[in-house]
């Protein structure tokens, strides 16, 4: 599965991990499986008390089979993005430009699960994601979302390149006030930042960099941070 960048209204440099489509098809078989057992232990408990699964009896069957009926929504808007499946295979639901999804969107997602998996046997959903290249189905491209794998994660090897070139330049010799602490500090911090697509922590550490070292910058907060590290460690080299 393709991955694609997005860059949000802070200027910060997002790279989604799409989920594989085999990925997303274990978590639904997961999802169902839970659904089944769910479905099981109510008839199990009606018929421990004697309760014939009749027309007489139908509602209160529908009445406990609610929360099934309605699993994904609750599960996503309950787990920020994921359901029990999603949480095993490690994906999650997020907005097409990283953010967290609103409630509005779980619930268009939902309610197209009925074309995207009801017809033709989920062909239709599975069709949509290997073509559009975002790991999008049609639930996803009307609510705006995607599901992403967290299992290959931004790493301090992804985002921060601490063995610098040779013949690298540095850009902001100011970086030699900043102190091995505060440098592993801002390691630290931009690290986690980036997994959890922190923007606003980012703009901060961004931020505070500047105000330690009172570098002048146009460079994108992403940028910034990367190259005061290698800047850092090419001045700690010499």
């Amino acid at each position: 599965m393709d991955n694609f960048q997005i860059e949000t209204a802070q200027n910060i440099a997002i790279t989604q991990n799409v989920a594989h489509v085999t990925t997303r098809i274990g978590s639904y078989l997961i999802d169902a499986l839970f659904i089944f057992g769910y479905y099981l232990f109510i008839i199990l408990i009606m018929g421990m008390l004697d309760i014939p699964l009749n027309m007489e009896y139908m509602s209160l069957f529908v009445l406990l089979g609610l929360p099934a009926f309605f699993y994904s929504l609750l599960f996503e808007v309950l787990m920020n993005g994921q359901t029990p499946g999603k949480y095993f295979n490690q994906t999650r639901v997020v907005k097409i430009d990283g953010s967290k999804p609103t409630f509005g969107s779980y619930l268009i997602r939902w309610l197209l699960r009925i074309v995207d998996f009801s017809l033709a046997s989920g062909s239709v959903a599975v069709l949509t994601i290997l073509l559009n290249g975002k790991g999008q189905r049609l639930g996803d491209i009307a609510a705006g979302t995607t599901v992403i794998s967290e299992k290959k994660r931004i790493t301090l090897k992804d985002t921060i390149a601490t063995d610098v070139e040779d013949n690298y330049t540095p850009t902001y010799s100011q970086v030699t006030l900043l102190t091995d602490n505060d440098i592993h500090t801002i390691k630290n911090v931009y690290r986690d930042a980036m997994k959890k697509r922190n923007h606003k922590v980012i703009l901060k550490l961004h931020a505070k960099i500047i105000e330690l070292t009172g570098i002048s910058t146009e460079q994108k907060p992403t940028e910034f941070v990367d190259t005061v590290i290698k800047d850092y460690h090419y001045f700690a080299r010499q």
